[in-house]
């Protein structure tokens, strides 16, 4: 079972073992939603299914109304987050997984072209819903390409549906009242995984109010690949978050961005350090930045 990160080496082995499994194709583009479903249809993997980050692993959009607030919809179900990219209920997504085939006993594997920042998305909703068999292929599509893997234009077959059922979460989930209470307290420690200049406020292309959660700490998620673009060795991440908390507790830590997306390659690179299960806000400073009363602010953190 893998349940972090699995090598080229590692899936051919699987791919030739036989073993029940399931490839997802996570690629998206922020500024141009379309273009991820285009991506996928000039090359994929072979037998892997597109999942969308819009359509499947998110909710009806929230969109902003005349104050600003987000409006989220609820004619498809409750989502079970806020923000640009409300989480959908787990109910919601379950019928999602049996609909694309996904069982109980079958080991997931999730990439993307994004530097796993959208495959991250799946590979903690699938922690969410109690399925610990998921695993990002570390170097994405371009190091499957790179190994000589095989790529195709087709259009794959419609899986049979399935019955996927959900589980005990092996993932945290945070809302805004749970962050907002902690603030300033011990035992939260909010990790920011935005660009630098978004988190001190420089620019904000994308909400109302520019800047960052009080307190929270930046480490933008790109920090965890090395140039060629697979995860930084274990050590080097232990090191480096070790750094950044600067004696905090790695079990307090709360991850967030934007929607809760790029959040995630933080929240799996300190699995990966070995520092355990960390939370995931995932209406993150698009929920925070939109809800009136919560405190802001600019610069970098003393």
């Amino acid at each position: 079972m893998y349940t972090t990160l699995i090598s080229i080496e590692q899936l051919r082995a699987l791919q030739g073992a036989g073993t029940p499994h399931m490839l997802f194709d996570c690629s998206f583009e922020l500024m141009k939603p379309e273009a991820g479903a285009q991506k996928y249809a000039e090359a994929h993997i072979p037998g892997a299914v597109h999942a969308n980050l819009d359509t499947d692993l998110s909710a009806p959009h929230g969109r902003p109304g005349h104050d600003g607030k987000v409006i989220v919809s609820h004619e498809a179900g409750e989502p079970a987050s806020g923000g640009r990219h409300p989480l959908p209920s787990r109910e919601k997504f379950a019928a999602w997984l049996s609909s694309v085939g996904f069982r109980n006993d079958m080991q997931a594997v999730v990439y993307d072209r994004n530097g796993a920042n959208y495959c991250g998305r799946l590979w903690w909703m699938l922690k969410w819903m109690g399925h610990e068999a998921v695993a990002v292929l570390d170097g994405g599509l371009q190091a499957w390409q790179a190994s000589g893997g095989e790529v195709t234009a087709r259009e794959e077959p419609a899986h049979f549906q399935a019955n996927f059922v959900p589980g005990e979460p092996l993932a945290r989930l945070v809302d805004t009242a749970t962050v907002a209470a902690g603030l300033g307290q011990p035992s939260q420690t909010i990790v920011d995984a935005r660009a630098g200049a978004r988190y001190r406020g420089e620019v904000e292309p994308l909400d109302p109010i520019a800047g960052h959660i009080p307190g929270a700490l930046n480490r933008p998620f790109a920090h965890n690949l090395g140039p060629d673009g697979h995860f930084k060795p274990a050590a080097q991440l232990r090191a480096e978050f070790e750094a950044l908390l600067g004696g905090r507790n790695p079990s307090t830590v709360v991850h967030q961005c934007g929607s809760g997306v790029s959040a995630v390659p933080n929240l799996l690179a300190m699995q990966i350090a070995g520092f355990g299960t960390t939370a995931l806000y995932a209406g993150s400073w698009s929920e925070w930045s939109n809800t009136p009363g919560l405190p802001t602010r600019q610069g970098a953190e003393p």
